[in-house]
């Protein structure tokens, strides 16, 4: 039996065909991968926008397959450009690698990419390779606004507008901590693992469901899947009205932080609306705790759920990963009173600013508030120390 080839045996041009191969094209793309360049009918306004991620800064090699990887790697991008209300077009990789990578690699983050681009409406495009000492994957995602359509921008918050959530928060956080805890991942297609929604899964048996969330979790910290259809839904919700907008990649409150700082505003959350986005992880943070005594017992077993930790620091657990988790690239909306985008949860409500632009919940600095016991604005930031 023969091993797969690496990417030094095949060499870039065949790398290069082997990538060809597995990129669709449709209708738009003119002239598509393997030119000097693509071509594209994209008429209105051009949207960009680019990400890497970084192997042992921002994945790590055991806890996510190549094609998940090429889905998280899509998704990162493509949901900045959903957040400026365009529409995704196109998606360009730059790839480095080692020249010991098996080629097999490409063919699943190739796949998973094309996959992600294609639920948001988008292709591949083209991009490139180069030799590197650790793998380095560079997305840049392309999208379009009608030529008379403004974009959604973060710094259009005003006081009055109330604030809404499409999509999720914390489950990728919570996910993270599952997988530093020692929770197994289970090989499944990408598109089968974690699908189950927490309504479904609290009908499930009480042993079963806490699992249920945990794979919930877990495969949204693999393979985010943001809600791109949201921002149609909130582009009709508003009929032309001016709305503020923003991918949430590092955290509610981080990222919450930054409109409020580019609007000059404050942002008010409440603290109902947070518990109950709260509520769904609450099981998976007693799994996760359990997971975590089991490892600090040395045992392959699970510590039982009900004496790992106490409901009120499951919930704690729980209240910080939906404030500060991030990675699951929901949307943030501030738009006019009146407004009520389908499938958005009402989270807060914009203030005129008091001091500085600021996250407030129930009217009070995060920090006062006694809603979390930690830095409300620790997201993750590259250089800082910070981390999820």
């Amino acid at each position: 039996m023969t091993s797969a080839p690496t990417f030094a045996q095949l060499g870039e041009d065949a790398l290069i065909a082997r990538i060809l191969a597995r990129i669709p094209q449709d209708g738009t793309v003119v002239v598509g991968p393997g030119d000097d360049a693509a071509v594209t009918d994209a008429p209105g306004r051009l949207v960009s926008s680019a990400d890497m991620l970084v192997e042992g800064e921002d994945f790590l090699d055991g806890w996510l397959d190549p094609h998940r990887l090429g889905v998280k790697a899509a998704a990162q991008n493509l949901a900045d450009v959903r957040a400026m209300g365009a529409r995704p077009t196109g998606l360009l990789l730059s790839l480095a690698a080692p020249g010991d990578t098996p080629a097999s690699f490409v063919d699943g983050l190739v796949d998973g990419l094309v996959e992600e681009a294609g639920r948001a409406g988008a292709v591949v495009l083209g991009g490139d390779l180069s030799d590197a000492r650790q793998i380095v994957i560079a997305v840049t995602a392309l999208g379009s606004l009608p030529a008379q359509s403004a974009p959604l921008t973060r710094n259009a918050a005003r006081p009055g507008h109330t604030v809404w959530l499409g999509g999720r928060t914390g489950w990728a956080a919570a996910g993270l901590d599952a997988l530093f805890a020692g929770a197994e991942v289970v090989e499944t297609p990408a598109a089968e693992a974690g699908e189950i929604p927490a309504a479904e899964a609290a009908r499930l048996p009480a042993a079963a469901a806490p699992d249920a969330l945990l794979a919930t979790a877990i495969e949204a910290q693999r393979a985010p899947r943001p809600a791109y259809e949201a921002v149609d839904a909130l582009r009709e919700a508003l009929d032309g009205q001016p709305a503020a907008l923003i991918d949430l990649s590092d955290g509610l409150g981080s990222d919450a932080g930054r409109l409020a700082r580019a609007s000059g505003v404050d942002l008010d959350l409440d603290s109902a609306a947070l518990d109950a986005l709260a509520d769904d992880l609450v099981p998976v943070a007693h799994r996760v705790r359990a997971l975590e005594e089991a490892a600090e017992a040395d045992t392959d077993e699970p510590v039982a759920d009900a004496a790992s930790q106490e409901e009120s620091a499951a919930r704690a657990r729980a209240r910080r990963w939906v404030l500060t988790g991030g990675e699951d690239h929901g949307f943030l909306a501030t738009v006019p009173e009146g407004v009520h985008p389908i499938g958005w949860r009402l989270v807060g409500r914009v203030r005129p600013v008091s001091t500085v632009p600021s996250v407030l919940i129930d009217g009070v600095p995060v920090g006062d508030s006694g809603f979390v016991a930690v830095d409300p604005d620790g997201g993750f930031r590259h250089f800082s120390g910070s981390g999820e």
